[in-house]
């Protein structure tokens, strides 16, 4: 059976893949429209599997917030490219599995790609990455996310798109959230207060002061006030409440929490990329290859 221009069309509203593609397609299973875009998916399917091995260190950060501020979710998805992570096709994606994290609160990364896109839907979220995938020709990965509860309240703020806070917090005001949300994502403290600093922590830290005090032959009580005081100053530069508030360094954010008439409970902070080793690309190739992709070729 011969096919149409307008069943190729048709073959690439459906799939996203490129012209050439859905031609081949279509003449591998006779113009049988609904073969075709098995066999696309199939393929589509295979190609998401060659790229899982690539590195994926760019991408988004999304928060949803419920209209209460009582239960939220942040998610990091990534991609290859920042060229990809602005991509409407992307972002759609992003959205999407934020709000399926907030509507299931999924256990798990595994548990969220195994349930259905939509509620009611028949195909995963899985399957709805791999599709991605085989569109824009990059890896794709949901990296890692949190589903917040409180009785408190929860408030936000995103640096672009690259860095997303959530914060939950007793008393304060709206203000009060996204000040403290924006300290956060600007000073990134590694805990609310010392007594969240983790003694491995604290004692790897010490043991790195107590190395370089030796080296300077000062006595051992010498050195031993000498790593007692670079502690103090370690925790008070790690620890939120400590640390001066980044749009008024005259006060801590201690002070500023006291002056609200509010407390922190927890934040999360995600950083698009965050521990991920970036592999080095050739721009010129990479504008080139995205140039490819857009032409279906």
């Amino acid at each position: 059976m011969a096919f149409t221009a307008a069943m190729v069309k048709e073959l690439r509203e459906r799939t996203g893949a490129g012209m050439l593609d859905c031609k081949k397609a279509l003449g591998e299973t006779d113009g049988d429209m609904e073969a075709a875009v098995e066999l696309m998916r199939k393929k589509g399917m295979a190609g998401a599997d060659k790229k899982a091995d690539r590195v994926t260190a760019e991408g988004l950060v999304e928060i949803k917030i419920s209209d209460d501020k009582k239960t939220a979710a942040i998610v990091e998805v990534n991609c290859e490219t920042d060229f990809v992570a602005m991509s409407d096709d992307f972002k759609g994606f992003v959205d999407l599995v934020a709000n399926r994290i907030m509507e299931e609160n999924p256990a798990d990364i595994e548990a969220l790609m195994a349930m259905p896109s939509t509620a009611g839907g028949s195909d995963t979220l899985e399957e709805t990455r791999r599709t991605l995938i085989a569109k824009i020709g990059e890896n794709i990965s949901v990296r890692r996310m949190e589903y917040v509860t409180t009785s408190g309240q929860i408030g936000s703020y995103k640096h672009g798109s690259r860095i997303g806070v959530m914060i939950d917090m007793n008393g304060g005001s709206d203000e009060t959230m996204k000040d403290v949300a924006m300290h956060v994502a600007a000073s990134n403290p590694q805990a609310i207060s010392e007594d969240e600093v983790s003694a491995e922590l604290i004692e790897k830290e010490k043991e790195i002061f107590t190395a370089q005090a030796l080296e300077s032959g000062k006595p051992a009580e010498i050195v031993e006030k000498m790593i007692g005081g670079r502690i103090n100053k370690f925790l008070k530069e790690i620890t939120l409440v400590n640390q001066q508030f980044v749009k008024n360094p005259d006060l801590t954010v201690a002070q500023l929490l006291k002056e609200a008439d509010a407390s922190v409970n927890r934040f999360m902070r995600f950083e698009v990329g965050e521990g991920i080793e970036k592999k080095e690309e050739n721009f010129a190739e990479e504008v080139a290859a995205q140039a490819a992709k857009l032409q279906g070729k």
